[in-house]
C-alpha cells in the first residue's frame, strides 16, 4: 500500500493529477487539466510499472474519465464563443460598405454574349468525316 500512495500523492507522480481528478475534483484547475496527457496516462494505467489493485485503477479510470469531460467542456466553452463571434461579425445588415456599394452594377457581374470567336475554331465536318464528304449525306 505504500507505494500507491507515493505514486499517485507525490505532486511529481505521474498519476498524481489523475488520483486528484478521482477524489478531489474541485482542486482540479484548468492548467492541470491541460497538462495531463491522457495518453500516456491510460498507457500507464493499462501497463503500469507496478501492479496497481483493481480498486485503484479504478479510482484512475474515474479521474481519465473527469478530466477527459472537463476537456470536452472547455473545448465545447471556446467553440461556442468562436461561434457567437463568428456571427456577431458576419452578422446580415451590418456592413462597412457605403450605401452605394451594397449592390453591383448589371455590368459588372453580366459578361456580354459573343460566341463568334468559337465558330474559326470548329473543324470542317467534311474533314472529320470523309465518308459523309458528299452533301447528299449530310441533309
Amino acid at each position: 500500500m505504500l507505494f500507491y500512495t507515493q505514486l499517485f500523492t507525490s505532486k511529481r507522480g505521474s498519476l498524481a493529477k489523475i488520483w486528484l481528478a478521482a477524489h478531489w475534483e474541485k482542486k482540479l484547475t484548468k492548467a492541470h487539466v491541460f497538462e495531463c496527457n491522457l495518453e500516456t496516462t491510460i498507457r500507464e494505467i493499462i501497463s503500469p510499472k507496478v501492479r496497481i489493485g483493481l480498486r485503484s485503477s479504478g479510482h484512475l479510470l474515474l479521474g481519465v474519465v473527469r478530466i477527459y469531460s472537463r476537456k470536452a467542456k472547455y473545448l465545447l466553452a471556446d467553440c461556442s464563443d468562436a461561434l457567437i463571434k463568428i456571427k456577431t461579425a458576419f452578422r446580415p445588415g451590418h456592413t462597412d460598405l457605403p450605401v452605394e456599394g451594397l449592390e453591383a452594377t448589371i455590368k459588372a457581374i453580366t459578361l456580354v454574349e459573343d460566341f463568334t470567336t468559337f465558330d474559326p475554331q470548329l473543324p470542317d465536318p467534311r474533314h472529320c468525316f470523309p465518308h459523309f464528304s458528299n452533301t447528299s449525306n449530310l441533309d
